[in-house]
């Protein structure tokens, strides 16, 4: 067994502490939980803040005069304030929190491309999770615009000459993944965000895979959209955010009407309300973005930084152990975030994902929401194991004698 020659920067032992979940056992082995791409565990911060939240002050923001509603609606608020500085937003009036990623794609989708005219062009890649691929292959069709394809090279990465020849004069959106949930490759945003502004273009990025695990500066980036969700970096489910460009989203009709968003309603119109409220339609997912705004916290006191280099330690260390098994296919450049997707030759993805489980190792099998990228790569599915900062060396060695128990129940 190799020994690992990483060196750990923070104390994992002591953060795993925070997780009560990582304490259980599945079948009777302790829990090596390696699916952090689908969502991720919480800590006991994020698990207080919410049950502080529903036995203290919970109540209805912004309309209530009370005590309560005042508490709820100055932390709600709080919690966009904490995501503009994570991001590096300039205030949170760029901030429009949504129920996840999907639904802020799909907000950005619907309402730029109210005002595009037929044969107008989008950009997206091939390796599109579904949620970055399907609103705007379905808007395309209904508004008669087209939709291109940046591909990607052998390695799996964005082709550059694909890249050049795909964004040009007529291409009204483009819009990209960060980071790839399967291939685990960290675009070159910054640089291709340059390209789509030089011909004038909207540029809109999948970050649900990048912001749980390294730095993310919109104004560095330059991008015009930012979407990701609260449930991947140690937030509760039903919290999502879109980032905006302030200009871009002042001339942009909302995506749902009703209560909230409004300042005024006359029988002969409405008027909208102000920034972010203008696109968060009906009673907001309160504690959601509150708990959304502990994990922030939890996140900031590790350090983004030191996060994304324990990241680069457990996926190398897991490459270097999967090489040593024969029959192993692995996909994905050699620099990644923290997603290793593989195949064991002559097994099914969920067989494989099946006998891990067994040992109490949980990872992902199956298409993972994209169904193009796997007929890119000409398969019908792969098993994924993905990291964040509360996986250790100890468990990526339980996972690979896991997938060697895979190659000997199946004789491969």
């Amino acid at each position: 067994m190799l020994k690992s020659q990483t060196k750990t920067i923070f104390d994992v032992e002591t953060i795993r502490k925070d997780f009560p979940i990582l304490q259980r056992k599945v079948h009777g082995q302790p829990l090596v939980y390696l699916d952090n791409a689908a969502t991720s565990q919480k800590p006991m911060q994020v698990i207080d803040a919410i049950d502080f939240y529903y036995k203290n002050y919970n109540a209805n923001v912004h309309r209530s005069i009370h005590q309560l509603g005042e508490e709820a609606t100055a932390k709600f608020e709080e919690a966009h304030e904490k995501i503009a500085d994570f991001i590096n937003a300039d205030s949170h009036q760029n901030i429009i929190l949504t129920k996840n990623t999907t639904e802020s794609l799909n907000l950005a989708a619907y309402s730029l491309t109210a005002g595009l005219k037929n044969g107008d062009e989008i950009v997206i890649s091939q390796m599109e999770h579904h949620s970055n691929f399907v609103p705007w292959q379905q808007l395309a069709k209904l508004r008669g615009l087209n939709l291109k394809f940046i591909k990607i090279d052998e390695e799996g990465k964005l082709d550059e000459e694909s890249i050049k020849e795909n964004i040009t004069k007529r291409t009204k959106i483009v819009s990209l993944t960060h980071v790839s949930n399967v291939l685990g490759t960290i675009n070159p945003v910054e640089e291709i965000t340059k390209i789509a502004h030089e011909n004038n273009a909207v540029m809109v990025v999948d970050g649900a895979q990048a912001t749980p695990h390294m730095p993310v500066d919109v104004k560095k980036l330059d991008a015009d959209f930012y979407a990701f969700s609260g449930h991947k970096m140690l937030g509760p489910t039903g919290i999502g955010v879109l980032y905006g460009r302030k200009e871009l989203l002042q001339k942009m009709q909302p995506f749902l009407y009703g209560g909230e968003m409004i300042k005024e309603v006359r029988f002969d119109g409405t008027q909208f309300n102000e920034l972010p409220w203008k696109f968060e339609a009906g009673t907001p997912n309160i504690i959601e973005g509150i708990g959304l705004g502990t994990a922030i916290d939890y996140l900031n006191k590790i350090g983004m930084k030191q996060i994304h280099e324990r990241d680069k330690e457990l996926v190398a260390y897991a490459i270097e152990r999967l090489k040593e098994i024969e029959g192993i296919a692995i996909y994905g450049p050699k620099e990644r975030g923290a997603v290793v997707s593989f195949n064991v030759h002559g097994v099914h993805a969920h067989d494989v994902s099946q006998i891990l489980d067994s040992e109490g190792v949980a990872i992902r099998a199956g298409h993972h929401c994209c169904m193009p990228l796997m007929g890119v790569l000409g398969v019908t599915a792969t098993a994924r194991a993905s990291f964040y900062l509360y996986n250790t060396e100890q468990e990526i060695d339980t996972f690979i004698n896991a997938v060697h128990k895979v190659k000997k129940v199946f004789g491969v």
